[in-house]
């Protein structure tokens, strides 16, 4: 009796996001299939021209766009920026520094340092529940 591998496939929505790509922004022949492990690990090591330019132009996903102005997803969505923004309107809201997008970047790097704090204080009940074995 042999076994069969089956081929994973995914929905190209979830590809898409795997490549970090608007997906109403792809060709239709990627829209409208399903993409396999081997067929994205090759769009991932050799990307087609599509790909290249829908990574340095956009449309972007909210992650990446929430990633390139330094920002939280909520914080895009308390920003009024629900579509999804190209490269060039991105430069520009940076260059513009609205007061939102300040507040958020500002929002962001205090989540982050709180995040570290925890962290680090984790850590150290962890060093001291170790070196105490009356705990």
């Amino acid at each position: 009796m042999t076994s069969q591998q089956n081929t994973q496939t995914m929905k190209p929505a979830t590809a898409a996001k795997k490549l970090g790509v608007y997906l109403e922004a792809t060709p239709a022949e990627f829209q409208e299939g399903v993409v396999s492990r081997s067929e994205l690990n090759a769009l991932q090591a050799n990307p087609p021209q599509w790909l290249l330019d829908l990574r340095a132009k956009g449309p972007h996903p909210r992650p990446v766009v929430a990633a390139k102005l330094g920002v939280s997803i909520a914080g895009l969505a308390r920003g009024g920026v629900t579509e999804p923004l190209t490269t060039e309107q991105i430069e520009a809201l940076k260059s513009e520094g609205p007061e939102w997008l300040q507040q958020e970047r500002a929002n962001l790097a205090e989540v982050r340092k709180e995040a570290v704090r925890i962290k680090e204080k984790n850590a150290e009940r962890a060093q001291l529940r170790a070196a105490d074995p009356t705990d």
